[in-house]
């Protein structure tokens, strides 16, 4: 319970009591006229919009929906259609079976080949393993078609990213009916038709012997 005021023992307590009460009488309502300006002013900002924009005389109407603003959608990633047409062309490349590897290659036992211009220099750095070997395919245990494919593709990725020195693993055709190296020779003749290549040799033995071969591309841009 609030404490309970000591009692008027003088006529000077009794008019300080009066005083107190006027005080508080004067502050509150003070902020009662301030209160009721405050919200004149407000309805008088109201009313100035509302005849602003035509609401008193019901031109407008208030929105029943919050508005909505419809966004286009987002475009979809360009296609690169020319690169996708470069890819699907690499992958159709006619790499004939038929090519007769004995008009290029040169007059030796390991099967090696060098374009026309490209000096016997070249293919003995390949042979002893000058540069070094900056990727490899491997066509082993794959059907024909499956093999020309990558092959084509293999070569063309290698030359975009300017390698120069690649391996091409094609197995030894102890596997093929015969024995007899299938995959070798049609690896020689796809990579003979590639023009980003420029020479090729049987690998070292560390590097797969007669089972692989060693290829020097061109620069790329070339």
């Amino acid at each position: 319970m609030p404490a309970s005021k000591p009692p008027l023992k003088t006529l000077a307590d009794l008019k300080q009591v009066q005083k107190e009460l006027a005080e508080r009488r004067a502050r509150e309502a003070a902020a009662a006229a301030a209160a009721a300006a405050q919200q004149k002013k407000r309805q008088a900002d109201q009313d100035l919009f509302a005849r602003a924009i035509g609401a008193d005389t019901g031109a407008t109407r208030p929105l029943r929906h919050k508005p909505v603003v419809v966004l286009a959608p987002t475009p979809p990633e360009p296609i690169a259609r020319q690169h996708l047409r470069d890819e699907a062309e690499a992958l159709r490349e006619a790499l004939s079976d038929e090519f007769d590897v004995t008009t290029l290659l040169d007059a030796d036992d390991q099967m090696s080949f060098r374009r026309p211009g490209v000096s016997t220099e070249v293919t003995r750095k390949l042979r002893s393993g000058h540069w070094s070997l900056q990727g490899q395919v491997d066509l082993h245990g794959l059907r024909s078609d499956e093999a020309r494919e990558a092959l084509a593709q293999f070569v063309r990725q290698a030359h975009r990213q300017g390698l120069r020195c690649v391996r091409v693993v094609h197995g030894k055709g102890l596997g093929s009916p015969g024995k007899q190296p299938v995959l070798k020779l049609k690896a020689q003749r796809w990579l003979i038709q590639k023009k980003e290549v420029l020479a090729f040799v049987q690998a070292r033995p560390s590097d797969g012997g007669a089972g692989a071969l060693v290829v020097l591309l061109a620069p790329a841009g070339s």
